[in-house]
């Protein structure tokens, strides 16, 4: 059996009750045993200064390194006038600096765009997708993962509701810790 990858989850929105909390925590329980999902935290992170990088943030140095201890990547992000959010934005600018040790470089990583309306975050995805391209993470292509519906889709207990999305979500994760294998870093 292949080792369990840890791979850090970056939840694109801050909600406590958020869709894409929900989903990331979800999926970590559905995923299989070659892989260790943890939610990196990125609500704290102070705005990107380059300025700032004579003296980081303990946050951003914090933020780096837990990036840096994972063999993998997953964006969970709802989608805010048609990208992703701010916050996200402001998380992959920081481990990209400085210059030369971006943290993201290298990692495999894959997207999860969760949203109530029906298109299921597709912009969002695909924003995301082309600065994941610029940074190096070789992404997961198929299959692609646009969640709509998100109102409807937890049970009480956090879980998947819906038999045919948990089935999805599985053959994700599934795709997903292939992917790693054959894109990790030995």
């Amino acid at each position: 059996m292949a080792k369990a990858r840890k791979v850090a989850v970056l939840v694109g929105s801050l909600r406590k009750a958020s869709y894409n909390r929900k989903m990331a925590l979800a999926l970590a329980k559905l995923a299989p045993e070659t892989l260790k999902l943890e939610i990196v935290e990125i609500g704290a992170l102070p705005h990107y200064n380059e300025d700032d990088e004579g003296q980081p943030p303990a946050a951003w140095v914090a933020f780096r390194d837990a990036v840096k201890a994972c063999d993998a990547l997953l964006f969970v992000t709802p989608e805010y006038n048609r990208s992703v959010p701010g916050v996200l934005k402001n998380a992959i600018d920081v481990g990209s600096r400085p210059y030369g040790s971006s943290v993201w470089s290298g990692k495999p990583g894959a997207v999860v765009s969760v949203s109530p309306g029906a298109m299921g975050g597709f912009g969002s995805n695909h924003h995301l997708r082309q600065s994941l391209v610029f940074l190096d993470v070789p992404t997961l292509q198929q299959p692609e993962a646009y969640i709509g519906g998100a109102a409807t889709l937890f049970d009480d207990a956090g879980g998947i509701a819906k038999e045919d999305t948990k089935k999805f979500l599985t053959k994700f994760l599934e795709a997903f810790a292939a992917w790693i294998e054959t894109n990790a870093k030995a």
